[in-house]
């Protein structure tokens, strides 16, 4: 395909690492669920570390983890999980409901934690679980796996670079035909149920990326009769007036596509932007494709190695949170969420 010459826009190269070249760390899963799956996968198969324990409330789950994965030791409690001395690290993968929780165990057992995202129900659990980390010295972690991929680090360096011009307008959406017939958690209140902490985390997080800390948010949403959301609609304002519109529903597939518009040019990441198999095309003013960027990741390496290899390098040079991921980042989204439930009247069982 022969694109249009511009020599003045031109997609930088990812600055990435190697998931492979990160140092081996020992880690215990904690909740052998669907994601705990794809996790184990990426550890194996793209990184040097190891999964040498599984912890779940049902010995026999944790046992048939174990054998799928040929893990060492299967835990019928969290607490013995924990606890297990040759674990390095605690990958926490159940509901979001129990994150806060489960999080806090880890933490109490002297267990630096990567957490799955949303990473908690709301801000307030996210400042406790970060609070907790810090009085024990602990790196704790937000499992935001896009956040770690190379072609999100190709966005973050064309807006820093500025090759976008002023930032105008950022546009993303995430939609999975998944209620009223998909999984019966994301139904549940007392399981955090509902689009924006399941999907909507994806386009929230992304704008907090590329606009940073939003001045204003404003959201509108379509409640189940559970009361949690199906659809939510997100507009944020970034301190430089560049807006974001958001979209998440669990009621219809959307394209799952991304957009960045400056005044010089735009980003267009294609579906599903949040994965490593969405492409990236740089267009300038004019409407031409002056670059462009196939996805793809190579046959030894899984999208959530990235995120595993980020954690076993900071716990091996002794930092306490990722700068591609920092706790005020995960504080952002949180807050974002928070205030999006607020408006539109989302409320879980106990807050």
């Amino acid at each position: 395909m022969t694109l249009p010459i511009d020599v003045t826009l031109q997609l930088p190269e990812p600055r990435t690492p190697d998931p492979h070249d990160a140092p081996a760390i020992r880690w215990g899963v904690l909740a052998p669920g669907g994601i705990a799956h794809a996790f184990a996968d990426a550890v194996a198969v793209g990184t040097a570390s190891s999964v040498v324990a599984v912890g779940s409330r049902s010995k026999e789950r944790a046992q048939d983890f174990a054998e799928e994965f040929g893990i060492g030791r299967a835990h019928g409690s969290y607490e013995d999980l924990v606890a297990d001395p040759d674990v390095d690290a605690v990958y926490v993968a159940s509901p979001h409901s129990e994150h806060r929780d489960h999080a806090l165990l880890a933490i109490e057992a002297g267990k630096p934690v990567l957490v799955e995202k949303a990473f908690t129900r709301s801000a307030a659990e996210a400042r406790e679980v970060l609070a907790a980390a810090e009085s024990r010295g602990l790196l704790v972690m937000e499992a935001m796996w896009s956040r770690f991929l190379p072609h999100y680090d190709v966005v973050r360096h064309v807006v820093e670079a500025g090759l976008l011009g002023d930032l105008v307008a950022v546009y993303a959406d995430h939609g999975q035909h998944l209620y009223p017939d998909g999984p019966a958690r994301l139904s549940q209140p007392e399981l955090a149920g509902g689009a924006l902490l399941d999907l909507g985390v994806y386009p929230v997080s992304f704008a907090d990326v590329v606009l940073g800390a939003p001045a204003s948010v404003t959201a509108v949403a379509t409640l189940t009769d559970l009361g949690v959301d199906a659809s939510s609609t997100i507009t944020v304002t970034g301190a430089g007036g560049g807006h974001g519109v958001l979209t998440c529903t669990m009621a219809a597939a959307t394209p799952c596509a991304a957009v960045v518009a400056g005044t010089e040019a735009r980003l267009e990441l294609s579906s599903t932007f949040y994965t490593p198999g969405s492409s990236i095309r740089l267009v300038n003013r004019a409407g031409d494709v002056v670059d462009e960027r196939d996805g793809g990741l190579p046959d030894d390496v899984r999208g959530f190695s990235y995120e595993a290899a980020e954690f076993a390098r900071c716990l091996t040079a002794g930092e306490r949170e990722s700068a591609l991921m920092p706790h005020a980042a995960t504080l952002r989204v949180m807050e974002t969420m928070d205030e999006v439930r607020r408006q539109t009247g989302v409320v879980y069982p106990g807050e």
